[in-house]
């Protein structure tokens, strides 16, 4: 889903920076950023870049600060900023205080939350992101929706986006329909059981629009 045409991409807490090394390997962009805050992890992904990388064409950066604090405005050209690997409601704030930062910032995000999504998606909706793809993906048993995003709307044809996805349910084979039919239950019963175990916790909503989704 990293299309060409970046001048930087953001590998935002990029852990073992695996994402990253690949994007690297690829010439995916100019320049490719690797960002956590935990230092051991930073000088761990430092050391394999310089083992494994440093003839790279492509310009490589370890940055060692939340997300939040990411300095853009020194970077110029068109920027991606990969968070994945996060649960949706810190990716939510990770969103939110780069959009306080940089309110006019003009960039693309490609987002992979372990959970939480449909809170993640609403925040989007409210600072008006435009999609510009998704897809759910099944790894391990394990389910993802990964949605590109953008600040700024390009093209009338760009759609907003639904706080269920849209895209995500659509499936052209046998195999992804099951993908897609077990993660809507998955989700529809794990909102169930959030309703059962505190009745103070509403999702009345989120478990209706789950439930008016069409395959």
């Amino acid at each position: 889903m990293v299309a060409p045409g970046y001048s930087h991409i953001w590998d935002c807490c990029c852990d073992h920076g695996f994402l990253g090394s690949n994007l690297l390997s690829q010439q995916a962009a100019k320049n490719i950023h690797f960002v956590d805050i935990v230092p051991e992890l930073i000088l761990k992904v430092e050391e394999k870049l310089q083992q494994f990388h440093s003839n790279s064409l492509s310009t490589w950066k370890t940055h060692c600060l939340d997300v939040a604090k990411i300095p853009f405005e020194q970077y110029e050209g068109k920027q991606l900023i990969i968070i994945a690997g996060v649960g949706g409601d810190l990716m939510s704030r990770m969103i939110s205080d780069i959009h306080q930062r940089y309110p006019d910032i003009n960039a693309d995000f490609l987002l992979c939350p372990v959970h939480r999504q449909f809170g993640l998606r609403q925040k989007l909706i409210e600072y008006n992101f435009s999609l510009k793809d998704e897809i759910l993906i099944e790894d391990k048993k394990r389910f993802y929706e990964m949605m590109l995003v953008s600040t700024s709307i390009t093209s009338s044809e760009e759609p907003l986006i639904n706080s269920v996805g849209d895209k995500i349910w659509r499936s052209n084979n046998a195999v992804q329909s099951g993908i897609v039919e077990t993660y809507l239950n998955n989700t529809i019963n794990y909102y169930r059981r959030i309703q059962q175990a505190d009745n103070e916790i509403n999702v009345d909503q989120i478990i209706s629009a789950y439930e008016a989704v069409i395959l």
